[in-house]
C-alpha cells in the first residue's frame, strides 16, 4: 500500500528545515540584527508547526508573545547597546566558558535523545487524547501551567522582567562630567567663533530670503551673500544647486531697491 501523506507531514518538511536554517543563522551571522531576524524566522516556523498539530493556542502565543514581544525586546536591547559595540574578550564572570560548554553539551544531548526517541519510540498520538482529558487545548494548558508547572511559569516571568531591567541599565551611560549649563554652551560658541570663525548662531536654512523654498536654493545672509553652509554637499556634488552668484546679485538688487525706496520716503 502507498502510505498517505498528510498535510501535517508536508508542513513539517517545509517549516522544519526553515526553522533549522534560522537556528543556524542565529549562531552563524556576525551581525546581531541578522541573528535576531534569523531567530524570528525560527519562531515563525515553530508557530506553523504548532498550527499543523491543531495547537492553536500555542500558535498564537508563539506569534504574539515570542515572535512579537520578545523579538522586539531583543531589537530594543540592540538599539540601546548599539550594534557596532565591540564585544569584550575579557571574562568578567569566572567559569562562564565552562558553564556555557556544559550547557551546550546538555542541549546537544537533549537533541540527540529527542530525535532518537522520536525515531525508535511509539507512534505519536497527537493532541486529541491530551485535549480530551481536560476538555480542550486551552483548558489543558491552563491546568498544567497553573498547577504542575506554576514554578517554571513564574520563574520565566521573573526572567523576562530581569531582561527588561537589564536592557534599561545597559542603555544608561555613566556620566563622567557634569552637564554643561546654557551659559557655558554660549561661552563655548563665542570662543569657537573667536578662534575658528564658526558662526555662533543658527544659519539660514535653504530658501531663506529667496524666491523659492526648495532645498536646492541656498540660504542668504543678511548682507545678501550666499551662506555656503546652507547648501547640501550632496546636491552641490550633483550640480543641482540654484546659481548662487546670480541669486546673490538678484537679492542685492532687491535690497538696493528697497533701500532707495525707503530713502525716497524719508526725504
Amino acid at each position: 500500500m502507498i502510505p498517505l501523506i498528510t498535510g501535517a507531514e508536508i508542513t513539517f518538511w517545509i517549516a522544519g528545515p526553515l526553522a533549522v536554517l534560522g537556528g543556524i543563522g542565529l549562531i552563524a551571522f556576525r551581525k546581531a540584527v541578522y541573528a535576531a531576524l534569523s531567530m524570528a524566522l525560527t519562531m515563525i516556523n515553530i508557530a506553523v508547526l504548532y498550527a499543523s498539530l491543531d495547537a492553536m493556542f500555542l500558535t498564537f502565543v508563539q506569534i504574539i508573545v515570542y515572535t512579537g514581544a520578545i523579538m522586539m525586546l531583543f531589537l530594543f536591547v540592540l538599539m540601546l547597546v548599539g550594534v557596532d559595540t565591540p564585544d569584550s574578550l575579557v571574562e568578567t564572570l569566572r567559569g562562564q566558558r565552562v558553564a556555557a560548554t556544559l550547557a551546550g553539551i546538555g542541549i546537544l544531548g537533549l537533541i540527540i535523545f529527542g530525535i532518537g526517541g522520536a525515531l525508535t519510540g511509539v507512534a505519536p498520538v497527537g493532541l486529541d487524547a491530551a485535549n480530551a482529558q481536560y476538555g480542550g487545548n486551552i483548558e489543558g494548558l491552563s491546568a498544567l501551567i497553573f498547577s504542575r508547572y506554576v514554578f517554571a511559569f513564574e520563574l520565566t516571568s521573573a526572567l523576562l522582567i530581569t531582561a527588561a531591567v537589564g536592557a534599561m541599565v545597559l542603555g544608561q551611560r555613566s556620566r563622567v562630567h557634569s552637564r554643561p549649563t546654557q551659559k557655558e554652551l554660549s561661552q563655548e560658541r563665542l570662543r569657537a567663533y573667536a578662534e575658528e570663525g564658526t558662526h555662533p548662531g543658527s544659519l539660514p536654512n535653504s530658501g531663506v530670503l529667496a524666491r523659492h523654498n526648495s532645498i536646492a536654493t541656498p540660504g542668504l545672509l543678511p548682507d545678501g551673500t550666499v551662506s555656503e553652509q546652507s547648501v547640501s554637499e550632496t546636491l552641490a556634488a550633483r550640480g543641482v544647486i540654484v546659481d548662487a552668484p546670480a541669486l546673490s546679485r538678484a537679492t542685492a538688487q532687491v535690497f538696493e531697491s528697497v533701500d532707495s525706496t525707503i530713502g525716497e520716503e524719508d526725504e
